[in-house]
Protein backbone atom coordinates (compact mmCIF):
# COMPACT_ATOMS: atom_id res chain seq x y z
CA UNK A 1 0.00 0.00 0.00
CA UNK A 2 2.50 2.42 1.00
CA UNK A 3 4.44 1.95 -2.45
CA UNK A 4 1.40 2.84 -4.70
CA UNK A 5 0.77 6.29 -2.52
CA UNK A 6 4.67 7.00 -2.76
CA UNK A 7 4.28 6.16 -6.33
CA UNK A 8 1.13 8.40 -6.54
CA UNK A 9 2.71 11.70 -5.04
CA UNK A 10 5.72 11.23 -6.86
CA UNK A 11 3.64 11.57 -10.48
CA UNK A 12 1.32 14.41 -8.58
CA UNK A 13 5.07 16.12 -8.22
CA UNK A 14 5.56 15.89 -12.30
CA UNK A 15 8.10 12.54 -11.83
CA UNK A 16 7.85 9.74 -14.37
CA UNK A 17 8.07 6.21 -12.54
CA UNK A 18 11.42 4.55 -13.93
CA UNK A 19 12.38 0.84 -13.13
CA UNK A 20 15.41 2.92 -11.21
CA UNK A 21 12.97 4.77 -9.43
CA UNK A 22 10.70 1.85 -8.47
CA UNK A 23 14.06 0.04 -7.86
CA UNK A 24 15.30 2.83 -5.25
CA UNK A 25 12.02 2.72 -3.85
CA UNK A 26 11.60 -0.67 -3.20
CA UNK A 27 15.20 -0.81 -1.39
CA UNK A 28 13.82 1.68 0.98
CA UNK A 29 10.66 -0.40 1.93
CA UNK A 30 12.51 -3.29 2.32
CA UNK A 31 15.58 -2.16 3.84
CA UNK A 32 16.43 -0.58 6.93
CA UNK A 33 19.30 1.63 5.21
CA UNK A 34 20.98 4.45 7.41
CA UNK A 35 22.43 6.90 4.81
CA UNK A 36 22.33 7.55 0.64
CA UNK A 37 25.27 5.78 0.74
CA UNK A 38 24.19 2.43 1.59
CA UNK A 39 20.76 2.59 -0.58
CA UNK A 40 23.38 3.24 -3.17
CA UNK A 41 25.35 0.22 -2.51
CA UNK A 42 22.41 -2.24 -2.91
CA UNK A 43 21.47 -0.17 -5.93
CA UNK A 44 24.20 -1.03 -7.39
CA UNK A 45 23.95 -4.87 -6.66
CA UNK A 46 20.66 -5.20 -8.65
CA UNK A 47 21.47 -2.24 -11.43
CA UNK A 48 25.31 -1.72 -12.19
CA UNK A 49 24.33 1.33 -14.25
CA UNK A 50 22.59 3.15 -11.59
CA UNK A 51 24.49 6.23 -10.60
CA UNK A 52 24.57 8.08 -7.19
CA UNK A 53 23.61 11.06 -8.61
CA UNK A 54 20.07 9.12 -9.49
CA UNK A 55 20.39 7.99 -6.08
CA UNK A 56 20.20 11.38 -4.31
CA UNK A 57 18.30 13.50 -6.27
CA UNK A 58 15.39 10.48 -5.57
CA UNK A 59 16.61 10.48 -1.82
CA UNK A 60 15.69 14.27 -1.93
CA UNK A 61 12.65 14.20 -3.78
CA UNK A 62 11.17 11.55 -2.00
CA UNK A 63 12.27 14.00 1.64
CA UNK A 64 10.54 16.97 -0.49
CA UNK A 65 6.98 15.14 -1.04
CA UNK A 66 7.16 13.83 2.97
CA UNK A 67 7.53 10.58 2.01
CA UNK A 68 10.72 9.46 4.19
CA UNK A 69 12.70 11.71 6.29
CA UNK A 70 16.62 11.76 6.98
CA UNK A 71 16.20 11.97 10.95
CA UNK A 72 14.29 8.61 10.66
CA UNK A 73 17.03 7.07 8.80
CA UNK A 74 15.41 6.51 5.66
CA UNK A 75 12.41 4.98 6.84
CA UNK A 76 8.90 5.44 4.87
CA UNK A 77 6.48 7.88 6.61
CA UNK A 78 3.59 8.12 4.83
CA UNK A 79 0.30 9.78 5.78
CA UNK A 80 -2.46 7.67 6.23
CA UNK A 81 -4.72 8.27 3.16
CA UNK A 82 -7.79 7.19 5.08
CA UNK A 83 -7.53 9.82 7.90
CA UNK A 84 -5.15 12.14 10.01
CA UNK A 85 -7.40 10.42 13.42
CA UNK A 86 -6.66 7.06 12.06
CA UNK A 87 -3.52 5.08 13.22
CA UNK A 88 -4.09 2.09 11.47
CA UNK A 89 -6.22 0.62 8.49
CA UNK A 90 -7.13 -2.93 7.47
CA UNK A 91 -8.18 -3.69 4.13
CA UNK A 92 -9.76 -7.41 4.55
CA UNK A 93 -10.23 -10.31 1.65
CA UNK A 94 -13.93 -8.64 0.70
CA UNK A 95 -12.35 -4.99 0.34
CA UNK A 96 -13.79 -4.10 3.48
CA UNK A 97 -11.64 -1.07 4.88
CA UNK A 98 -11.42 -0.80 8.83
CA UNK A 99 -10.70 2.33 10.55
CA UNK A 100 -9.14 2.11 13.83
CA UNK A 101 -7.64 5.49 16.18
CA UNK A 102 -4.87 4.71 18.21
CA UNK A 103 -6.71 3.99 21.54
CA UNK A 104 -8.83 1.38 19.18
CA UNK A 105 -5.68 -0.59 17.92
CA UNK A 106 -4.18 -0.65 20.93
CA UNK A 107 -6.94 -2.28 22.49
CA UNK A 108 -7.52 -4.84 19.29
CA UNK A 109 -3.94 -5.64 20.14
CA UNK A 110 -4.17 -5.64 23.84
CA UNK A 111 -7.08 -8.05 23.99
CA UNK A 112 -5.49 -10.04 21.02
CA UNK A 113 -2.75 -10.79 22.88
CA UNK A 114 -4.29 -11.26 26.08
CA UNK A 115 -6.77 -14.08 23.92
CA UNK A 116 -3.52 -15.92 22.69
CA UNK A 117 -1.92 -16.11 25.79
CA UNK A 118 0.88 -13.76 25.41
CA UNK A 119 0.50 -11.00 28.26
CA UNK A 120 -1.57 -11.29 31.66
CA UNK A 121 -2.22 -7.65 32.99
CA UNK A 122 0.48 -5.27 31.19
CA UNK A 123 0.12 -2.63 29.03
CA UNK A 124 1.40 -1.79 25.71
CA UNK A 125 3.85 0.55 25.70
CA UNK A 126 4.94 0.50 22.38
CA UNK A 127 3.64 -1.46 19.15
CA UNK A 128 6.49 -1.36 16.28
CA UNK A 129 4.64 -2.70 13.21
CA UNK A 130 6.55 -3.62 9.56
CA UNK A 131 5.49 -2.80 6.12
CA UNK A 132 3.11 -5.95 4.65
CA UNK A 133 3.87 -7.10 1.44
CA UNK A 134 0.99 -8.89 -0.31
CA UNK A 135 0.61 -12.52 -0.31
CA UNK A 136 -0.83 -14.50 -2.70
CA UNK A 137 -3.51 -17.02 -0.87
CA UNK A 138 -2.24 -20.74 -1.12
Amino acid sequence: MQKEIIIERLRENGCRITKQRKMLLDIILKEDCSCCKEIYYKALEEDSGIGSATVYRMINTLEEIGAISRRNMYRVSCDNPYGAGNVCTVELDDNKICQLSDEKWRNVVEKGLKACGYIDDQKIKNIFVRSCEKQESL
